[in-house]
């Protein structure tokens, strides 16, 4: 449990629990666990009274949300020119194989071809 904030049994204040690892030489043997305020020791972390976590506020609803914004028409996305088979993409630049110059991914023009794979990237045409 990740929970820290308690109310200690001996000195009732709302405080916070402590963990103090326990080792034998180098390994791990459990840990420690105490009231902040007055030491009190658990034995276990059963015996610990966690504080409640009350739910947090919600301050906005679904309500409060915006319209969702369409920025394309259905299928008006699919003439950019990566989704062209005259597409080209290495690491350093993206070139139209048509057009032959440098274009960007965004970019639309008349001589759109689809690409016939479905997997993007795996262009085939030559420079």
């Amino acid at each position: 449990m990740n929970a820290v904030e308690i109310i200690c049994k001996k000195c009732g204040a709302d405080t916070l629990l402590r963990r103090e690892a326990l080792y034998d030489g180098f390994a791990k043997t459990g840990e420690k666990l105490t009231c902040s305020s007055c030491g009190h020791e658990y034995a276990s972390e059963a015996e610990v009274p966690f504080k409640a976590k009350s739910a947090e506020p919600r301050i906005f609803t679904e309500a409060d949300r915006s319209a969702k914004v369409e920025l394309f028409d259905e299928g008006e996305n699919r003439r950019l020119c990566r989704h062209c088979a005259s597409y080209i993409v290495n690491p350093f630049t993206q070139f139209c194989a048509v057009h032959k110059k440098e274009v960007q991914a965004t970019d639309s023009c008349q001589h759109f071809s689809e690409r016939g794979d479905s997997e993007e990237g795996s262009e085939t045409v030559p420079l």
